[in-house]
């Protein structure tokens, strides 16, 4: 077995090409079962969030290129969309890269604490799937303990930094006091309550909540004192939001163009304020052009969140020398299990030799020979069988694979036809 991974980011691609290859959540399933239905890949895990596309991969074959060729027939890109944007990385290094993810040190807000949930998350759907056996379950697990290592042995937490916080600060910028206004939350996942809390927090006049299921708009609303929605009713309360923050998984826009016109209109040149979290995009792109709207994407976020991440940037220094370490622990483990999976077909092997000359040796004694004749040729034979696949891979320098050497040996080794 060996690991690898690939994929794409906020460091290596824009949005629009972030877009293209990030998976539907309700699809992720069927889309592992088609992956690890190749030859060469044994397990695979995918990430999917608004800033990355990972895809861990455990193979049993080759060096990655069938799942990469899987992975752009199945966004339907060729080589020339999507190398400039991709990388790749075997063993440990594959290793190391899981374990930067799960801990913020790869995240556009170094250190945010959503990823190591949205990868939890992201490997209970492989396994659940089917994709995930014993070298990526190793891996995955060892990877959040060390995850959560770093967030107890670092300052990397300490300061509130996220793209909920990022886009509440710029709010602040651009209206100062928010106790005169409403906010349009649209969704109402994990960064959707993060953001409902700041506002919180600052003084928000008023909040909204619009999600596809209702009752879990009034739940989240409940909590913040706010008002809940159906999505559809989107269009007659956006007039009223001075800001509108959007994060849900739907694959098309949920606030249109002509929708956003109107409300503009409505509010007669009072400047509405608007980030979209998701990918792919919630609120279409054409509102940027509208009069007084001012349209954030998640990569327009950077800025401000570099502003705030001065205070993390020791904190990571020191989470890069444990991953360091802990990958070289994790890789030994991973090693570990590979032998430990060679001396089990090694045994099952044997004993199999074993019961094959025992059955042989008693045909002998029932046909007459001298049990003297056959207890030689039992130990003899056994004894040449038994040493044949360790002194073979000793010979090679460990190069063999216990469990795929054959134990079967020639009538030169000592083994005589029945």
């Amino acid at each position: 077995m060996s690991l690898f991974a690939f994929g794409i980011n906020h460091h290596t691609a824009p949005l629009a090409v972030r877009e293209r290859v990030s998976f539907v959540p309700e699809k992720v399933a069927e889309a592992l079962q088609q992956l690890v239905a190749h030859d060469e890949i044994s397990e695979a895990v995918v990430v999917s969030t608004c800033n990355r596309t990972d895809l861990i991969c455990s193979l049993s074959a080759g060096n990655g290129e069938s799942a990469l060729e899987w992975f752009r027939n199945y966004h339907g890109l060729d080589a020339t969309e999507l190398n400039p944007y991709l990388y790749r990385y075997s063993e440990r290094e594959a290793a190391a890269h899981l374990i930067r993810v799960a801990s913020g040190l790869d995240s556009m807000i170094l250190g945010e604490p959503q990823i190591l949930g949205q990868v939890k998350a992201a490997y209970r759907q492989a396994h659940a799937a089917g994709s995930v056996g014993r070298e990526l379950g190793k891996l995955f697990q060892h990877s959040f303990s060390i995850a959560k290592q770093i967030r107890t042995d670092t300052a990397i937490g300490n300061s509130p930094v996220s793209v909920a916080f990022a886009a509440v600060t710029l709010a602040r910028q651009i209206f100062g006091d928010l106790k005169a206004h409403s906010a349009l939350l649209i969704g109402a996942g994990e960064t959707i309550e993060l953001a409902a809390r700041h506002l919180r927090k600052v003084g928000l006049g008023r909040l909204i909540i619009a999600n596809r299921t209702l009752e879990h708009a009034h739940e989240l609303a409940a909590e913040f004192d706010g008002y809940a929605i159906a999505l559809d009713e989107i269009p007659g309360h956006l007039a009223e939001a001075d800001i509108v923050i959007a994060s849900t998984h739907s694959q098309v826009p949920l606030l249109h163009f002509e929708d956003a016109q109107a409300a503009v209109g409505t509010r007669k040149h009072r400047p509405v304020f608007m980030v979209d979290i998701a990918v792919p995009r919630n609120i279409d792109p054409r509102i940027d052009s509208l009069e007084d709207v001012y349209l954030y994407t998640v990569d327009d976020l950077k800025e401000v969140i570099d502003e705030n991440l001065r205070s993390r940037k020791a904190a990571a220094r020191k989470a890069e020398e444990i991953v360091e370490v802990q990958t070289g622990h994790l890789m030994a483990l991973l090693e570990n299990l590979d032998a430990g999976e060679s001396i089990r077909c090694y045994r099952d092997a044997a004993v199999q030799a074993r019961d094959e000359v025992l059955a042989r040796a008693q045909r002998r004694l029932a046909r007459g020979e001298a049990a003297e004749t056959v207890l030689d040729y039992l130990a003899e034979t056994l004894t040449n069988r038994l040493i044949h696949t360790p002194t073979t891979w000793l010979r090679e320098g460990g190069a063999a694979d216990l469990g795929s050497a054959n134990l079967e040996t020639s009538n030169n080794n000592g083994e005589e036809q029945e």
